[in-house]
């Protein structure tokens, strides 16, 4: 693989759902190592950068190799600040022309994940972006309780309806050009990035984070 590129892991002190998210123990060390030590062995990534409002996983992250922090803008900081401000920042002080951006929260995401999404990235003509999305095929209703990808009246084997994607949030490239058209990590030319449904697990609410240690000891073996 010829083509490596930067990391972007945003990562902020408070969290809302799951507190202390990012620092919480996660087989051996904080969460947030899982992800940058994964990152680190990937082909394809020159180095890991950390976004955050936070001492202490800022003085962390210096445990850490090939990393570099970015300590966020004052006006940057608190619960309701986009992904994609954080990026536009880092971006306009930075001569990346092409981004990954991942999550601590996706601590199953695998090194051959990562490489085939890049080697994918750049393979494919014209795109300017890719995310990882999870393959879904099931029956789907809307908040009016109107299906959305099937007949009600017409019960088909779930194999057979029209699957549905779900960005699961565990991994965005794109490029700097992409990015500022629309100040947006999903650009107008985008396409979508088929990942496993285990290895997908987002950690939102303390079940995740419980789900996430189940399948990380079930593939790892420890």
């Amino acid at each position: 693989m010829s083509e490596r590129i930067n990391a972007f892991i945003p990562l902020k002190g408070h969290s809302e759902r799951v507190p202390n998210k990012n620092l919480r123990q996660f087989h051996g060390g904080p969460l947030f190592h899982t992800v940058v030590n994964t990152l680190n062995q990937a082909n394809s990534i020159a180095s890991v950068v950390i976004d955050t409002d936070s001492d202490e996983i800022a003085e962390s992250a210096g445990e850490l190799d090939n990393v570099v922090v970015v300590r966020r803008r004052a006006d940057q900081i608190g619960d309701a600040v986009p992904v994609n401000d954080l990026i536009g920042s880092y971006l306009e002080r930075s001569d990346d022309t092409h981004l990954l951006q991942t999550h601590s929260t996706n601590p199953v995401l695998t090194v051959a994940t990562i490489d085939r999404a890049v080697e994918t990235y750049f393979s494919t003509p014209g795109m300017t972006s890719l995310f990882g999305v999870t393959r879904m095929q099931a029956r789907f209703y809307d908040w009016e309780h109107q299906p959305i990808n099937h007949r009600a009246d017409e019960l088909l084997p779930t194999q057979e309806l029209p699957p549905m994607y779900l960005e699961n949030s565990c991994l965005y490239l794109f490029s700097r050009e992409g990015f500022f058209e629309r100040r947006t990590r999903i650009t107008a030319n985008s396409m979508l990035f088929e990942m496993d449904q285990l290895e997908a697990v987002d950690i939102d609410e303390e079940v995740d984070f419980e789900l996430a240690e189940a399948v990380y000891r079930l593939r790892h073996g420890d």
